[in-house]
Parts: C-alpha cells; sequence; structure tokens
C-alpha cells in the first residue's frame, strides 16, 4: 500500500511539472476533452508556474524532473505507437546534458572505485569537457604519457533511476491492466527494455566491455573502428578509455578542409551500421553525431557505448529479409517472413498484409534519392503492423530509433543519399551468406554440433534407462524374471559401442546431406 501511495504521488508530481509546461496535452485536444476532465487538467495545473523555457514544451518538461524522465522521454521518442507521431517527434529534440558536478566529487568516486588518488593514478586530470543525466567525461593523461577519456558516474544517479522506475513500471501495469490496446503496445516489456538499458548504463564496466566487444566484431570492418579501452583504470562507476582526437561529424566544414568525401563517409555510416546489426546483432544504439569522429586516417570512430542493441538470429534475419524485400519490391516475401517471425497472428490473411506492405514500398520507390528514407519506411511499417494485431517487438524499435538517427547523420554528410543503392550491398550480401552454400554448411554444423555435444547425455539416459528396468523388476514394480534383467544388461555391454558407432555415423551422413543441400 505505501509503496502505491508513493508511486501515485510521484507519478502527479511529474504530471504536475508537465502541466506547468503545458506539456500535458495540446489545445486542440484539451478542447476536446469533456467538461470534466478539462477542469481536472486545470486543477492539476494549479499552483504551478509556468517555466520561462523557450523550445519544446515536452521535451523542457522531461529535462526539468531530471535524470530518469529525460532517459524515458529518448526512449518515447522511438515510440509514436504510446505518445502519437507528434509527441515523439518533439521529444526527439529532448538534449541529454545537465550542468557537470563537482571536481571534488569525481575525484573521491575514483578514489573509492580504482583504490587510489587521482595525482596517483593520472599525471594530468582536467575539468569535465561533457556532462550528461548519467556520468560526465574528463580529460586525462596516464604516468606513461598517454592521453585518455574517463567518464564518471554522476553521483547519486544509481537511487533516483531505482526510484523512478517503480513509479513507471507502476504506470505500465495499469495501462496492461485497464485497456485492451494497452496490452497490445505491452508498456510493461517497454519500461523492462528501460530498466535494462538503464542497468548497463550504470555499471560503466558493461560499457567497458560493449566496446570490447564490438571491438572485436568490427576489427577488419573497412573504415571503422573504436577506442581502447584501459581496463587497469576502469571499474564500475569509471571508464577510462583512448583519447579520440578527431574532427567531429558534424563538423561537415573542417571534415571538407581535410580531404576527407563526405559521400564515401555517408556510405560509410550506414554501410557500418547495418553490418553491426544484421551480421553481428549487435549494435551502438546512440549513434548521434555528438558520438561520432573521423580520425585522422579517415576512420569512421563510435564512442559513448552507454547505449547498446542486440538482435537475435531470427531478429537479424527478420531485419536483413524485409530491407532486401522492400529493396526487391517483393512484398510477399516481406509479408511471409512476419508470418514466419511469428510476429502477425496467423488468423491474418498473408496476401492482403502484403497488400498493405505495397502501400508503404510502393510510394518511396521511384522518389528522388534525397527523399527515400528506410528510417520512415520501417515506421510506418511499424504502425501498419497494428493493424493486423502484431505485438510491439521491443527490440526491434531500438533498432528503428537508431536507424533514424543514422539515417539523419548520413544525410548531413550527404542529402542526396539514396539508402537503398547504400545498403543493398551490405543486406545482399549477408542474405546470399546465410541463404547460400556457406549459411547452409554453417547451419548444419551447428546442429550436428549440438548433436555429438549431446551423445554422452542420450548414452546416460539409455543407461539410466536400463537400470531402472531392472530395478523395477528386482523389486516387483515391473514384471521381468532375473533371467531376462540379467539378459537385458548383457545386451547393453554387448552393443552399447554400436549404439555410440551409430549416432557417430549418424552425424556424418548428416553432414553428407547439408553438404549435398549446400552444393
Amino acid at each position: 500500500m505505501f509503496q502505491t501511495v508513493r508511486h501515485c504521488f510521484n507519478l502527479l508530481k511529474a504530471g504536475r511539472t508537465l502541466a506547468a509546461h503545458d506539456a500535458l496535452l495540446s489545445t486542440e485536444q484539451m478542447n476536446s476533452l469533456p467538461w470534466l476532465a478539462r477542469s481536472g487538467l486545470k486543477l492539476a495545473k494549479f499552483g504551478t508556474r509556468k517555466p520561462a523555457v523557450a523550445g519544446n514544451p515536452a521535451a523542457a518538461a522531461l529535462a526539468a524532473l531530471g535524470p530518469s524522465y529525460i532517459k524515458l522521454g529518448q526512449f518515447l521518442a522511438t515510440r509514436p505507437d504510446l505518445v502519437g507521431p507528434r509527441r515523439a517527434f518533439d521529444l526527439k529534440s529532448l538534449q541529454d546534458r545537465l550542468p557537470p558536478f563537482p571536481m571534488e566529487a569525481a575525484r573521491e568516486i575514483i578514489r573509492r572505485n580504482l583504490g587510489a588518488d587521482v595525482g596517483q593514478i593520472f599525471a594530468e586530470f582536467g575539468d569535465p569537457v561533457a556532462a550528461a543525466s548519467i556520468a560526465q567525461v574528463h580529460k586525462a593523461v596516464s604516468p606513461e604519457g598517454r592521453v585518455l577519456a574517463v567518464k564518471v558516474l554522476r553521483p547519486g544517479v544509481e537511487k533516483r533511476f531505482a526510484a523512478d522506475l517503480g513509479s513507471f513500471f507502476f504506470a505500465a501495469r495499469l495501462m496492461e491492466r485497464l485497456s485492451a490496446e494497452g496490452r497490445r503496445l505491452r508498456p510493461i516489456a517497454a519500461v523492462q527494455m528501460l530498466e535494462q538499458s538503464m542497468k548497463q548504463e550504470l555499471d560503466l564496466r558493461m560499457e567497458a566491455s560493449a566496446m570490447s566487444e564490438m571491438a572485436q566484431n568490427t576489427k577488419d570492418d573497412p573504415g571503422f573502428r573504436i577506442p581502447k579501452v584501459d581496463w587497469q583504470r576502469t571499474a564500475r562507476e569509471v571508464l577510462t578509455t583512448e583519447w579520440i582526437d578527431g574532427t567531429p561529424i558534424a563538423d561537415i566544414d573542417g571534415l571538407r578542409a581535410r580531404g576527407f568525401d563526405l559521400k564515401s563517409l555517408g556510405d560509410l555510416v550506414i554501410q557500418s551500421f547495418l553490418r553491426h546489426a544484421i551480421r553481428d546483432g549487435f549494435f551502438h544504439a546512440d549513434m548521434h553525431q555528438g558520438n561520432l569522429f573521423v580520425d585522422h586516417s579517415g576512420k569512421l570512430v563510435a564512442v559513448d557505448f552507454g547505449i547498446v542493441g542486440r538482435l537475435g538470429s531470427k531478429e537479424s534475419m527478420f531485419l536483413a529479409e524485409i530491407l532486401y524485400g522492400f529493396i526487391t519490391r517483393d512484398y510477399m516475401r516481406v509479408s511471409q517472413v512476419h508470418f514466419d517471425a511469428g510476429y502477425v497472428p496467423r488468423d491474418q490473411d498473408p496476401a492482403i498484409f502484403a497488400q498493405a506492405l505495397r502501400a508503404i514500398g510502393e510510394p518511396i520507390m521511384d522518389r528522388d534519392a534525397s527523399e527515400i528514407s528506410m528510417a520512415r519506411l520501417l515506421t510506418q511499417l511499424f504502425e501498419v503492423t497494428a493493424q493486423f494485431n502484431m505485438q510491439t517487438q521491443p527490440q526491434l524499435l531500438l533498432l528503428q530509433k537508431t536507424m533514424v538517427v543514422v539515417e539523419g547523420v548520413a544525410r548531413t554528410l550527404n542529402p542526396n543519399l539514396n539508402m537503398w543503392v547504400t545498403a543493398e550491398p551490405v543486406v545482399r550480401g549477408w542474405i546470399e551468406r546465410k541463404l547460400g552454400p556457406v549459411g547452409k554448411i554453417e547451419d548444419a554444423t551447428g546442429s550436428i554440433g549440438k548433436l555429438i555435444f549431446s551423445l554422452p547425455a542420450m548414452l546416460d539416459d539409455a543407461q539410466r534407462a536400463t537400470a531402472l528396468l531392472a530395478g523395477m523388476a528386482q523389486t516387483g514394480g515391473l514384471k521381468l524374471d532375473a533371467e531376462t534383467t540379467a539378459e537385458l544388461a548383457r545386451k547393453q555391454d554387448k552393443y552399447g559401442w554400436l549404439v555410440r558407432a551409430s549416432l557417430v555415423v549418424g552425424a556424418i551422413s548428416l553432414a553428407v546431406i547439408a553438404f549435398n543441400l549446400a552444393t
């Protein structure tokens, strides 16, 4: 009961802040409400003072509510199905910038996490160069002379997030309990996704691990790299990496002055993201301009891995298939992929769904390159699927949000970027690999490997079954005489090698079949 009252109080407080910023409803929405509802909203606003804040009211209100609501707002910007297209668009302007916290607090956090004073760990440790809701970044120099970026977690942020997430879950449960549409939109799953993201952001070792994993995945990728992690100076609340002394990708004049090909850089941004999402199932989910640099060799460098996304093999194949289906205008293929993945209920008609997909794809196919938007297509796709009772897939929403950001970055480099032409080599190459001979061999090899590794367990089960039969016979649970039981044991010993050999031969046969299928 106490928790319920606390959550209601927190949500009421947030509602009053939104009301003070005139961010709850638009004027048109207010006027369309019944008199009693309008009176209730006016009552909620009673006693508040409208802040003198220029810009978007919703973004300003969430920024005023603090770190948890900033993250919530950024997340809701990816959910037009929950907050409406207009509000989602407004929230895209929400900036994650807060005043820096004091240097003494940063020094104390470093001492507590790394076990020594800042002066013993770094030869130089400068003032913060950037501050956000989760952490701030300092420029430092190691005793060996290496220039470093040191990220320090904001004091008290974990406790604040834990309290606010409890209120978010309370509101999400109410939505699902009281509304069928709420159940379809799955707000609880959305908050769970936000929670998981925040857990990773609040443990900087997880960010360091994400950087290390992506560095390994992309070590052979052309034109892309990740800063090196300094593990000796990294802990739960402190992350130390190499300092990237490159040109911010937002500095178009600077990139041009250094002789970089902006069109090629735009292609590189898109293709790198698609490789990570489709090939690796692991992508940087916050690839805005502030997190991308071009180093002196012309490589794209991504920083700030607080938010990453993962796709399972099913989701990766789903993404590649739908993009390739739209590229080739094979709408029935795109439709069937949705049904095969289990995203659209079987009681729907694939042909009618394909017709709806054609209505999305055809209007954009013959447009000028500058008007073709893959991100807009994915947004429309998720909107249309609601008409066919497709449940919201949170893991795909993060992908779609990132696609919007990545496409925007690429278009600042090349306004005439043709998304289909740029994406096609990566998507086609992956499709051909997975559905071609190499992919069939890899899948068959994986299945055979699982079978071989399961052989000992299968044999153990067979031996246990024989022992069980013998035991049951001896206790009267199964009417086998002593001679029959002895014969079973003798046969197991005699033919056990034959069972093992048969299973191995079967595995080899599967390999041969897989090879024949592949060729």
